[in-house]
């Protein structure tokens, strides 16, 4: 079984808080991987100590064979590691096309003074930069929206800008923090049929989610942590059945 993404050992502590206590998992290739708990868990701080965001205080984190500790998060950016977060992180001023432009932009290699002259190199890749773009947007129904102002867009719409704009520059693995959040039923399903497309062209998903409905439709492994610890891990059948998740979610049920 090939693994994009392995963690051993981790910890992270604030204070004296202990976020992260001894964190070990594997991340499998072209899969959807949950992770999942209640407040407080430790789930969106182990994202953040995945994209370069915190250091761990101890382990390590590798992409593939590459180590990540120590990275910043615009090399882990570069390596095809993207992420969205809690509250939605576009450009609310900007046009649709231009925020997913923007995230292209980060993984081009001509430099501002190229771009200020109009050289040759710096032409060719603002091409390539609308074509990309534009395939983006047709993959995520928002090409018809490519030149509204992006705070104009419904709530739903924004979420799926985001994840278009973390997934421009075809990024190997994407990590999404609450994707769900906000979202109608309708919305979700949209979502949960994105996401199956995704996997589907080879793309990883690392999902950290509350709507355990939409968890459990869609995730191939379920990853529990309860105090920065994994308590449980499995198939999204094997995590229900298990009492030790129940009672971490104070015996209230998961599905």
């Amino acid at each position: 079984m090939a693994f994009i993404l392995s963690a051993e050992g981790l910890k992270k502590n604030f204070g004296g808080i202990l976020a992260i206590n001894d964190l070990s998992l594997n991340v499998e290739e072209k899969r959807i991987t949950a992770i999942i708990g209640p407040n407080g868990a430790g789930k969106t701080t182990l994202i953040n100590i995945i994209t370069g965001i915190y250091p761990p205080t101890s382990g390590t984190v590798k992409f593939r064979t590459k180590v990540l500790n120590g990275l910043k998060s615009h090399h882990i950016a570069q390596l095809g590691i993207r992420r969205t977060f809690q509250n939605l992180e576009i450009f609310h001023n900007m046009t649709v096309l231009q925020n997913v432009m923007l995230g292209l932009h980060a993984q081009t290699k001509s430099e501002f003074i190229s771009c200020f002259f109009g050289l040759r190199s710096a032409k060719k890749e603002e091409v390539f930069i609308l074509e990309e773009t534009q395939k983006v947007l047709g993959l995520f129904d928002l090409s018809d929206k490519a030149h509204e102002i992006s705070g104009n867009l419904s709530y739903g719409d924004q979420k799926r800008l985001e994840i278009a704009r973390a997934l421009s520059g075809s990024p190997s693995l994407i990590l999404l923090d609450e994707p769900a959040a906000g979202l109608n039923l309708k919305e979700i399903e949209g979502l949960t049929q994105l996401l199956s497309e995704l996997k589907e062209r080879g793309v990883t998903v690392i999902l950290v989610e509350h709507n355990m409905n939409f968890v459990m439709s869609i995730s191939d492994k379920v990853v529990v942590l309860n105090y920065g610890s994994k308590i449980s891990e499995g198939t999204p059948q094997e995590i229900q059945e298990d009492e030790r998740v129940v009672t971490a979610y104070l015996g209230e049920e998961i599905c």
